[in-house]
């Protein structure tokens, strides 16, 4: 858990104050495991601008990955960007966009917690042009074709047999 004191950051208009803390997520469950090896990095602050209180953050770490297509392992430095206008009422219930805080002594650790699950990839590929395996013989199809050579699909013969007459 961590706590920000907000009150003075509520009660006075130009205050800041800064957020700056590790967050273990070792027991998170992404990409078929737990790739939170190391502690996540949270740093930025929290401050009233023309009374408006705004966390303004980013969360660093390195996640230990196995790719959706070929089943590499990898690690990918993530910096995802935190940012919630925090309010103490709203007059709307229909809102999303803020962040109703109960007390001044907020624990800001569950809310950066889903932003970062949230923010992470749904499909985690290795590298953005990844060929993936060979359904037939599993190559990784990244270090070159493999000798399995084409399938043939009988299901194709007639449209086959359709482009043959064309000519």
């Amino acid at each position: 858990m961590f706590f920000i004191e907000l009150e003075p950051v509520f009660n006075n208009e130009g205050f800041s104050r800064s957020v700056d803390f590790t967050l273990d997520m070792s027991d998170c469950y992404f990409n078929g495991g737990f790739p939170f090896k190391d502690s996540v990095r949270i740093s930025g602050e929290v401050k009233n601008s023309t009374d408006i209180v705004s966390l303004v953050a980013s969360a660093d770490f390195t996640l230990n990955l196995t790719c959706d297509r070929c089943a590499a392992d990898f690690s990918r430095t993530f910096s995802i960007p935190l940012e919630h206008v925090l309010v103490t009422e709203l007059n709307d219930d229909d809102n999303d966009d803020f962040i109703v805080i109960d007390s001044f002594h907020y624990d800001v650790e569950p809310l950066v917690r889903e932003d970062i699950l949230l923010s992470l990839p749904m499909k985690v590929l290795c590298r953005e042009d990844c060929v993936g395996i060979c359904h037939r013989c599993g190559k990784d199809l990244n270090d070159g074709p493999c000798d399995c050579g084409r399938e043939y699909d009988p299901r194709w013969d007639a449209l086959q047999q359709l482009l043959e007459d064309d000519r």
